[in-house]
C-alpha cells in the first residue's frame, strides 16, 4: 500500500491588507501517516477537507511542514508525485477536457504510449475494463452524471497510479450511480483517500479522519468517526 506522510503540514492564505502581511491558517498543523488501503475524510463544508486532499498530490503546497508520498516530497518531487497520485474532482466535467471519453483516455496515456497506435490500443483496454466502450465516442456532455464520473475515473486511472484521491465523488450522483461507483472503488487495487458527506460511503473505509475548523479532531475507526462527527454537527 501507498504511504502518505504529513509532518506539521500547515496551509495559510493571505487576508485583506498589505501584501506579505497577515495570513489566515486554513489547515493544520497536520501530523499523519496513512498506510491503509481505504481512508475516508468527513467534515462540514469549509472545514479543510479539500485542502487536505489537495496536499496529497501537490495541488496545494504546505506553507510550513512537509508532505510526502512513498518518500517523495510533494514540493521537491511534484511531477513524480503526480504520476503516483491521481486526483478526481467533485464535478467530472472539469476533468473531461476532450470532446469524447476515448480522446480523454488517450490524452492521459500520451506519456506512457508515445506511439498513437499503442495509445489507441491501451485506451481501448482501459475503456473495456471499466465497461465504458459503448460510451467512449459519445460527447462527454451527453453522458449522465454517473457515466461522466466513471469516465473521469477511467481517465485518471488509465496510467495506473498508486493512490487515488477523490473529492466528494458522489455529490452529483443518484443512489444507483453511487452504488455503482462504490462497487468500482471496492474493486480497485489502488489505495484510496476520499472526502465525502456520504456517511455510508465513509463507513466503508479502513480508517476515517474528521476535519473541523482546519484541524483533524478525530482519527480512527469509521464507526467511531461518524459518531464523533454527528455529535459535532449536532452541537447547538
Amino acid at each position: 500500500m501507498t504511504r502518505v506522510s504529513l509532518e506539521g503540514a500547515t496551509v495559510a492564505v493571505p487576508v485583506d491588507g498589505p501584501p506579505g502581511h497577515r495570513t489566515r491558517t486554513i489547515l493544520g498543523p497536520v501530523d499523519l501517516v496513512l498506510t491503509e488501503a481505504r481512508v475516508s475524510v468527513i467534515g462540514a463544508n469549509g472545514s479543510g477537507k479539500s485542502t487536505l486532499l489537495r496536499l496529497l498530490n501537490g495541488l496545494v503546497s504546505p506553507t510550513s511542514g512537509a508532505v510526502s508520498v512513498d518518500g517523495l516530497d510533494t514540493v521537491r518531487h511534484g511531477s513524480r508525485v503526480r504520476r503516483r497520485v491521481a486526483f478526481a474532482f467533485t464535478d467530472p466535467i472539469s476533468q473531461l477536457v476532450m470532446p469524447t471519453g476515448r480522446e480523454d483516455v488517450e490524452l492521459s496515456l500520451r506519456r506512457l504510449h508515445p506511439s498513437r497506435r499503442e495509445r489507441q490500443l491501451a485506451a481501448e483496454g482501459v475503456l473495456d475494463r471499466f465497461g465504458l466502450t459503448a460510451l467512449a465516442d459519445q460527447s462527454v456532455h451527453d453522458l449522465s452524471g454517473g457515466e461522466r464520473q466513471l469516465m473521469a475515473l477511467a481517465v485518471v486511472l488509465a496510467t495506473e497510479p498508486a493512490l487515488l484521491v477523490l473529492d466528494e465523488p458522489t455529490t452529483l450522483l443518484d443512489r444507483r450511480n453511487t452504488q455503482r461507483l462504490r462497487a468500482l472503488l471496492d474493486g480497485l487495487p489502488q489505495s484510496v483517500v476520499l472526502a465525502t458527506h456520504d456517511l455510508e460511503l465513509a463507513l466503508g473505509a479502513d480508517r476515517t479522519l474528521v476535519v473541523d475548523a482546519g484541524r483533524i479532531v478525530f482519527d480512527g475507526s469509521p464507526t467511531e468517526a461518524v459518531r464523533h462527527y454527528l455529535a459535532l454537527v449536532d452541537q447547538p
